[in-house]
């Protein structure tokens, strides 16, 4: 009861001692703060005066603003009495055990280097990465977003993105799309690869060098198997997909070329 007494009596020399580096120092990290925020956004604007590259605007952003907020806590703590000298060797050791526990996270912020370094990708390019698909919307610090057909985001840490394998679809300015068509072994042939061959000639989209493929390429259980491969610019890629197939069906059902489809056949025998 006595230490506590004693605490009262102080409480106002202290707050009289410390409460004006207190206040400052709580004035002083707002400020730092706000100019924080007003030199990222400046450092943003400046980028893309610049035109510089999409992917790597919102990693180097995250990075300054993230090296502007230490030295502001460092400054204010500096203003409350704080030695540097020991809060450096606090600051080392933390940051040691930090990088232990946050191995991790610091293999995705080295992951984010190597993708800005290599470019495997960038933004707005389709990729295929750690089981997902989708475009891609921001390369960060720590993680890539991508932007799903369906519109979802999907957030993958750069390390396993920037280690793992990875296929990106808009690296070229052409695909292949393969078609497999089949038809009854009672339907002619020639006449089926006529029909396909006239609707590939009738689409714009579909790019004569290099020249379309159509070939017999399976004899099946129960279809004759047409391989068909046409080249396209990537933008066009789905369009001509999905059209050629529906065009094919259509114009199989005018010219009598049956498709097969799974069939069960029931024999009934009386016994006599």
């Amino acid at each position: 009861m006595e230490k506590f007494n004693a605490l009262i009596e102080t409480a106002p020399d202290l707050i009289i001692k410390y409460g004006g580096q207190l206040v400052l120092a709580i004035v002083v990290l707002l400020i730092g703060l706000w100019v924080v925020k007003i030199i990222v956004n400046a450092i943003g604007r400046s980028m893309e005066k610049k035109n510089t590259d999409a992917s790597l605007r919102p990693f180097i952003k995250s990075l300054i603003s993230a090296l502007l907020k230490v030295l502001v806590v460092i400054s204010v703590m500096s203003l409350v009495g704080i030695p540097m000298t020991s809060f450096i060797a606090i600051l080392g050791a933390a940051g040691l055990a930090v990088g232990l526990a946050l191995s991790g996270t610091l293999q995705n912020f080295a992951g984010g280097v190597m993708l800005l370094i290599f470019k495997p990708f960038k933004v707005g390019d389709f990729i295929e990465a750690q089981g997902f698909m989708g475009t891609v919307h921001e390369i960060q610090i720590f993680n890539t977003i991508l932007k799903t057909p369906d519109n979802k985001t999907i957030i993958i840490p750069n390390g396993g993105l920037s280690t793992g394998p990875m296929t990106n679809y808009s690296t070229e300015a052409t695909r292949r799309v393969d078609f497999s068509f089949g038809i009854g072994y009672s339907d002619d042939i020639d006449k089926a690869r006529s029909v396909i061959d006239g609707l590939i000639k009738k689409d714009s989209r579909i790019l004569g060098d290099p020249e379309p493929f159509i070939a017999v390429g399976e004899l099946a259980d129960s279809s004759v198997n047409f391989t068909v491969r046409v080249w396209v610019i990537s933008e066009d890629y789905w369009g001509v997909h999905f059209d050629m197939i529906e065009n094919v069906k259509k114009a199989f059902d005018k010219e009598g070329v049956s498709i097969p489809f799974p069939q069960t056949d029931v024999h009934l025998y009386q016994d006599k």
